[in-house]
């Protein structure tokens, strides 16, 4: 055996040891250019690197991400509940100003009338767009009985609030009633023209019109003439506003003079109403 291949592997560890000592030599002391060796070295290495950093950024932030999702969930939903608040106060919002012509009404009513009112609010009513039959929420336990005048504050003038008839009280429990307005296809009202006194009775009807005729065919009547009611059979308080005359009909072959009037009240909203208890 050659002493070459006796003492191959000795060889080997010492070229090896010989050139790692060499490397290390060049790179320990400060050198402001590197060898053509070590660039090629670098080049090699370098995009390994830069992979490497990436995809350990990438896997950092994903990890993070899912660390975090807890975190937006939990504020998600308090972002939800925030905007459930704010929808909740602009409706409110949004209904009082529905509301304020009512309102004020409502007010500057309790400061003239003269009558002792209980309020009530509107609970249910039968289907349709108009409130013709409803329930309120008193009853008998209020003071509440049937037969009772319901009404409303309207604006007759600008400066001029009056008690609007609404109906009256037809059925009553303990802590309910009912109400049928004035434009119920069974309701009838005994009325009278302010400017002439002229009178006559009124009903509601099936399409929730409010006509009627007058008790003198030769009446002197003419279109926005004002009706309050003349307390005729007791049905409801006298000197309530009704509304005013829309339209005058007079056909030859009819022996009575007749009315279409429009309601003070607004039979399509009605969110509160008063029943006069005296």
């Amino acid at each position: 055996m050659s002493k070459f291949k006796k003492y191959k592997d000795r060889m080997i560890v010492t070229t090896v040891a010989i050139i790692l000592i060499v490397i290390i030599g060049m790179t320990s002391s400060e050198r402001i250019k590197i060898t053509g060796f070590e660039k090629a070295i670098g080049n090699i290495i370098s995009p390994v690197e830069k992979l490497f950093f990436n995809v350990g950024k990438s896997v950092s932030n994903i990890f993070g991400t899912i660390g975090n999702i807890g975190k937006f969930k939990e504020e998600n939903e308090q972002l939800k509940k925030k905007i459930a608040l704010l929808e909740e106060e602009n409706r409110k919002y949004e209904d009082i100003i529905g509301k304020t012509d009512f309102l004020r009404n409502e007010a500057r009513l309790k400061e003239k009338t003269s009558y002792k009112l209980i309020d009530a609010q509107v609970v249910g009513k039968e289907p349709g767009n108009w409130f013709d039959r409803f329930i309120i929420d008193k009853g008998l336990n209020d003071g509440i009985k049937k037969g009772d005048t319901v009404i409303q504050g309207v604006e007759v003038n600008k400066s001029l609030i009056q008690e609007g008839v609404v109906g009256r009280i037809t059925d009553v429990g303990d802590n309910w009633a009912k109400v049928s307005s004035i434009v119920d296809e069974s309701s009838n009202i005994s009325f009278r023209v302010t400017r002439t006194q002229d009178g006559g009775i009124l009903s509601g009807s099936v399409d929730n019109k409010l006509s009627g005729y007058f008790f003198d065919n030769k009446a002197d009547v003419k279109k926005g003439d004002k009706l309050f009611t003349s307390g005729l059979g007791e049905s409801y308080v006298k000197d309530l506003y009704i509304g005013e005359v829309k339209e005058v009909v007079k056909k030859e072959e009819d022996l009575m003079k007749r009315v279409v009037v429009a309601p003070a009240v607004n039979f399509k909203k009605i969110y509160r109403v008063h029943v006069i208890s005296n």
